[in-house]
């Protein structure tokens, strides 16, 4: 069980230090990348991608805190802002001067870089960078329907995955290395360069630990710094042996990640599980003891929090408060289907405990036989209020995986987590998880208004007719299908446009080596070569849906005590001069969350025919399309694009959180009706990651009843078969305070939508949303 004890002075400097360090946008590794283009414009793109890495690996400069004792960073600064000239540089360009006084996610600039990036690196980058192919081919198409559908990853590297981790840790950079030279040896011709390309990035890998060595070697130093520098040496040589060896080896790995794709939401996946063995060897030999492993962990809990990511201004809204997605999976059940957890998952809840930073993103599995001990330590953090951890059910998702995607049971059993709630196998698929966010609100609002946008007159749907024309309910919905259709059919277009740039510019032979089963078959992951390969829509936002046809449903055509002329005109005007109407829709109809079966049927039932339609596509890679429901913080800017809405819902105004949590304040029946009106969605909806948001007040978990109500409540979301719950746990009055007086409330996190913020790092759009979702007093 977590518990109260001072930290460790070492980690209360660290956590210091890297809490007060500013924050900048840093061109240091675009220098390097463009100077290495510059100097190989004959090679191919996947050799100057992999000569660009491995340059970077030994050039960027590096630091060492003398209390470290997991070293490394992509960056010497912590929480740097990276400029990847690869990926995009056009919107570099248009912003750099206002990244320190955007709304959202700012970072300091130095005029100096600023200088160097115009006159430098983006003049040779113009019009070459994946931004400005993808926009090249496609830009206008993809600009025609953005108000209904976001396209993502197109000026940043494919993230949200979960490498092979325990390969890594057996192999490291020289074992990989090793395969793939004697794969050289046999290989087909066509195979040859994705391997010599390995080759160079795992030179670059063993040469940056060795680094590491020389650096640390050559500082004025304690023993225990010195020890750390023969683990860097160590693992330039060989496999992790010890847990120190191994907790080091796993932050070297995520590192490279992000220095070669400069990508969000590369995950470590099941930690508890491949870190066991470590950890009991070393027990068993005396080598080390659980303070010092629980130490150690929070060292690399530090790490986690020193790598943010840079995005443009509209992605920092659709993505706020730097969620880089460093994902943790604690228990679940093993190959055999038995409950697993053990010593270092407590040590895991143990750390957030004490820390209560944004990341790791951590993640508890659940299912039917989850031990009460894990769930009560699980409780314990949550109490604290981080926002952490968030609980999966494996009741709903690993049958589900295996059953509509395909996936080996053994696979399934084993799945992680990535970013937010994306769920992937471990190691071995590119699940393209964040590929695009599909407005079906918005697709209403076109449907009821002849295709035109209510906010700006633009006609930029199809003209189906509108609520002045449609004569009945089915009628309207059949309307509602066929632009749902439309609408899904252009979004298909825009991604081939988008994974087939990625192939063209962003091959990444370091990640390849780290997904099964690339190394196995000569194929760059961007090219299919991982077992699995998805690619997943998120469907935003099922609970504004449900509720506008619910009230369309009853009030319009059922019971018609609303013309149907008259609440178009309404919705055209914003509510204006119907103040009576909108609390009518407001009022008079049930809401999703409060388990009234035909308004949740609603929902569940255009969430599965989205689902459903994806199965006629397969992506560039050969693999399925699949759903997810969860909006990360796109909620908010995607409501700023939708009119007044048939639910009462004033013109942009935030949707609802989550993704499968109902709208703020409309859950009025309690924390269980909420349950079972998410219970009533198809898991196989989710197979791409559901969200369920809920605030519960910190008086609830005072006591050891409170707590034992709350794990008979998570036991119920397990019987339900819900994918995901998470919660946030604080009053009211503080988040309000916390808006009017952020230096008062620093360290202040919270649950944002599948990953955690510090609060006062968001907009006050957001902010304002959060404070006004449903608290729950008790069960």
């Amino acid at each position: 069980m977590p518990e109260n004890h001072p930290l460790d002075s070492r980690i209360e400097v660290l956590k210091e230090k890297m809490l007060s360090a500013p924050r900048f946008a840093s061109i240091e590794q675009a220098r390097i990348i463009t100077r290495i283009y510059q100097e190989n414009e004959e090679l191919s793109v996947p050799k100057k991608r992999a000569l660009s890495l491995k340059a970077a690996l030994e050039e960027l400069e590096i630091g060492v805190e003398p209390e470290e004792l997991i070293v490394g960073n992509r960056t010497k600064g912590v929480r740097y802002g990276v400029v990847f000239p690869e990926s995009g540089c056009s919107w570099i360009d248009r912003e750099f001067e206002t990244l320190p006084t955007r709304p959202q996610d700012r970072f300091l600039v130095k005029e100096e870089e600023i200088k160097e990036f115009r006159e430098t690196i983006y003049p040779y980058w113009k019009g070459k960078s994946m931004e400005d192919v993808i926009r090249q081919r496609d830009g206008q198409h993809i600009d025609a329907i953005a108000k209904v559908v976001k396209i993502n990853q197109k000026d940043h590297a494919q993230g949200h995955i979960c490498p092979d981790v325990k390969r890594w840790l057996e192999k490291g950079p020289a074992g990989l290395k090793a395969e793939a030279l004697q794969k050289l040896e046999t290989c087909a011709e066509d195979e040859r360069e994705f391997y010599e390309c390995v080759v160079l990035v795992m030179e670059g890998a063993i040469h940056f630990m060795n680094r590491y060595h020389d650096l640390i070697l050559s500082m004025d130093r304690e023993q225990e710094l010195t020890e750390v520098a023969a683990i860097c040496k160590n693992l330039s040589e060989r496999g992790a042996r010890t847990f120190h060896e191994a907790v080091q080896s796993i932050w070297f790995l995520f590192v490279i990640l992000h220095m070669e794709s400069n990508a969000s939401s590369f995950s470590p996946g099941r930690m508890d599980q491949y870190l066991y063995p470590f950890y009991e060897r070393d027990v068993a030999q005396g080598r080390i003891d659980k303070d010092r492993a629980l130490v150690l962990l929070e060292c690399l809990w530090l790490k986690f929090n020193q790598i943010v990511y840079l995005r443009n201004q509209n992605s920092a809204k659709y993505f706020a408060g730097f969620p880089i997605g460093f994902n943790i999976a604690l228990g679940g059940v093993d190959a055999q289907g038995k409950d697993t957890y053990n010593e270092v998952s407590l040590l895991c809840l143990q750390a957030q405990y004490d820390l209560g930073l944004p990341q790791p993103n951590l993640s508890v599995r659940l299912h039917k036989h989850t031990s009460s001990e894990l769930m009560q330590a699980a409780i314990q953090v949550v109490a604290k209020g981080s926002g952490m951890p968030q609980f999966f059910n494996d009741e709903a998702i690993i049958q589900t995986m295996h059953d509509d995607l395909g996936i080996a049971i053994e696979d399934a059993r084993d799945y992680a987590i990535v970013g937010c709630v994306e769920l992937t196998t471990h190691g071995n698929n590119l699940g393209w998880s964040d590929a695009a966010m599909f407005n079906l609100n918005k697709a209403l609002e076109l449907t009821l208004n002849h295709g035109v946008c209510l906010l700006t007159g633009e006609k930029i749907g199809l003209d189906l007719g509108g609520l002045d024309t449609y004569g009945s309910f089915a009628e309207l919905e059949q309307a509602f299908q066929t632009q749902v259709d439309y609408f899904i059919d252009e979004m298909m277009k825009a991604e081939e446009v988008v994974e087939q740039a990625h192939q063209d510019c962003l091959p990444t032979a370091f990640l390849s080596s780290v997904i099964d089963d690339c190394l196995e078959v000569g194929k760059d992951v961007t090219r299919g070569g991982a077992k699995y390969n998805l690619s997943g829509i998120q469907m935003i936002q099922i609970a504004n849906l449900a509720d506008s046809l619910a009230a369309l449903q009853k009030l319009v055509y059922d019971e018609r005590r609303i013309e149907a002329v008259d609440l178009l005109e309404a919705l055209r005007t914003d509510f204006k001069n119907d103040r009576v109407m909108q609390t009518m829709l407001q009022n008079k109809v049930p809401k999703y969350g409060n388990d009234v079966d035909w308004v949740d049927a609603h929902g569940a039932k255009w969430a599965a025919y989205f689902r459903e339609k994806m199965k006629q596509y397969t992506n560039y890679r050969g693999g399925p399309y699949h759903t997810g429901m969860y909006t990360v913080s796109a909620h908010v800017p995607m409501g700023e694009n939708v009119g007044a809405s048939p639910d009462g819902r004033n013109a942009k105004t935030p949707l609802a959180d989550g993704g499968m949590s109902p709208v703020y304040g409309r859950d009025l029946s309690g924390p269980t009706a909420v349950l079972k009106s998410v219970s009533k969605m198809q898991d196989s909806c989710t197979t791409n990651g559901g969200l369920l948001n809920m605030k519960f007040l910190p008086s609830f978990f005072q006591t050891q009843t409170g707590r034992n109500k709350f794990e008979n409540f998570l036991r119920a979301f397990v019987d339900l078969e819900i994918p995901h719950i998470q919660f946030n746990v604080v009053n009211r009055a503080d988040l309000l305070d916390a808006k009017a007086h952020p230096e008062r409330h620093q360290s202040l996190t919270i649950r944002v939508a599948g990953y955690t913020a510090y609060f006062v790092e968001l907009a006050g759009k957001l902010q304002d949303e959060i404070i006004e979702r449903t608290s729950y007093a008790d069960i």
